[in-house]
């Protein structure tokens, strides 16, 4: 017997996850809001983020939506009808990628400059490393806090500033590599959760009881 056109889609499981037709690395993800709000309503969002206000009290209008960009220029929009429903989704995949780069810990990436095959490794707890991928010498090492600026081509090569920690001068690193975005999409991720792993009131709302864990 034919099954109805308006009986429901059969209960999601585990095992679809493991089914899905793209999968990507959630660090490797830039997550964007497409919803302009009035300067009243972000402060409202800002204080909903900070855990000072309910989603209750947020004030619903026009149909918002978000994109997930994935590298080399690719991306998936989704559209929400709340403006609520749009916080908690941007605090939802705040909140993921903030537990995935601490379980994580670490990435590395091979690179080139000038010549030399190199790995760059993003560390949640030391920064920035990049050591030869022969010898795996260290070449260098930066923390978070010293990184003070960057720029890319877009395509292949960016260029890191890092502040020295003993003459406080400005250090130029340019590196090369074949996924650009997914790695700078990645630094992103680790400073983000870096600082918000500092930030008492984000830590404390990340308790397994607070309102939005699942």
């Amino acid at each position: 017997m034919m099954p109805s056109l308006l009986s429901p889609p059969s209960q999601v499981s585990a095992t679809d996850w493991g089914q899905a037709e793209t999968m990507y690395i959630l660090y490797e993800v830039l997550f964007k809001v497409h919803k302009l709000w009035m300067a009243e309503d972000c402060w409202i969002q800002a204080k909903f983020y900070l855990g000072l206000q309910q989603d209750e009290d947020l004030q619903d209008g026009e149909p918002s939506c978000f994109s997930i960009l994935v590298g080399h220029g690719q991306s998936h929009t989704f559209s929400v009808e709340m403006t609520s429903d749009l916080a908690v989704w941007e605090k939802s995949f705040q909140r993921a990628v903030f537990m995935e780069a601490q379980r994580v810990g670490s990435k590395t990436y091979m690179c080139s400059s000038q010549g030399k095959v190199l790995c760059l490794t993003i560390d949640f707890g030391s920064g920035f490393t990049c050591s030869e991928s022969s010898s795996k010498k260290i070449l260098w090492r930066y923390k978070f806090s010293q990184l003070k600026g960057s720029s890319d081509d877009g395509k292949t090569r960016v260029k890191l500033l890092f502040k020295n920690a003993e003459n406080k001068q400005i250090e130029m690193k340019e590196l090369e590599f074949s996924n650009l975005t997914a790695v700078l999409h990645c630094i992103h991720s680790f400073i983000s959760s870096k600082v918000a792993s500092v930030d008492p009131v984000f830590v404390n709302s990340q308790s397994i009881s607070g309102k939005y864990m699942m």
